[in-house]
């Protein structure tokens, strides 16, 4: 979680209303990790209140069909907030309290099964390049930069980066990755598929949120089978996959939304997907 910032004044969110850290609209929920202060590090209301409603998601008390992460200022995130870490009485506790925090938020943001949506703007370093890991889509500017940087200030990893990293780029360069703290460019992110566009810097959100109602008016309840059928992928043989697939797309023709799908299809018509907006299981 470290920032690639570490001489940022330790200020928190106190002074962010609670509607700039969360927000639904047009079936996206939007869900802030960092504030201007402190660099864009990683803010602790923010994952509170992130967490809070991710879970809200998961146990169907908000009706959305993605999510979008941003940040407030002018970067994604640019991890921990290194001079709390400095000020703290006890280094150690404290350290594994914010991991803790951050990992709620990463468990949270898996067991709501949204499409996840990043807007990845100027720096995602430490806890930021985490998170940008976690998404189905990852949209960047020429200026996006990713950087590990946890051993720049003798730490090691959290959010999930070296579960992520290896399965996106490979074992060896993610070790390489990391263990060099490599600045990646929003080009080498793209080719290495962190990053699934480059727009111009300053259309980032506005892609990112396009993309995330783009997904969220689709089909909800394929989409989290089909995000389902790629997280087992890694883990399931050739056969064992096909038969997974077999399976879902049987199940899921029987389903109001494989119904609608079909039925507009042939009657050459748009879909209309909220029709069957109660089947949500993968």
């Amino acid at each position: 979680m470290p920032s690639s910032n570490p001489t940022a004044p330790a200020t928190h969110s106190a002074a962010v209303d609670a509607d700039d850290l969360v927000s639904e609209a047009n079936g996206v929920l939007t869900v802030a990790v960092s504030t201007a202060g402190a660099g864009n590090s990683l803010d602790d209301a923010a994952l509170a209140a992130g967490t809070q409603a991710l879970r809200e998601v998961a146990r169907g008390r908000r009706d959305v069909g993605a999510v979008l992460l941003v940040g407030l200022g002018k970067n994604f995130c640019a991890g921990g907030n290194v001079r709390a870490f400095a000020g703290a009485d006890d280094r150690p506790t404290y350290l594994r309290e914010i991991a803790d925090n951050f990992h709620q938020l990463v468990g949270a943001l898996h067991e709501a099964d949204r499409p996840v949506v990043v807007a990845a703007k100027g720096w995602a370093a430490g806890a930021g390049m985490s998170l940008v890991l976690h998404a189905d889509v990852a949209i960047g500017g020429p200026s996006t930069r990713l950087r590990p940087a946890y051993r720049g200030i003798g730490l090691t990893p959290d959010g999930g980066l070296t579960w992520t990293l290896p399965r996106a780029v490979g074992a060896a360069r993610a070790r390489q990755i990391i263990l060099t703290d490599r600045v990646l460019t929003a080009e080498d992110a793209l080719q290495w598929g962190l990053l699934s566009e480059i727009v111009a810097d300053d259309e980032v959100e506005a892609a990112a949120r396009t993309a995330a109602e783009t997904i969220a008016s689709g089909p909800r309840g394929a989409d989290a089978a089909t995000r389902h059928l790629l997280a087992v992928s890694a883990d399931t043989t050739l056969v064992e996959h096909l038969a997974l697939e077999a399976r879902s797309i049987s199940e899921r023709s029987g389903l109001p939304e494989g119904i609608e799908g079909v039925d507009a299809f042939v009657g050459k018509r748009a879909p209309d997907f909220t029709r069957g907006r109660a089947d949500t299981a993968p």
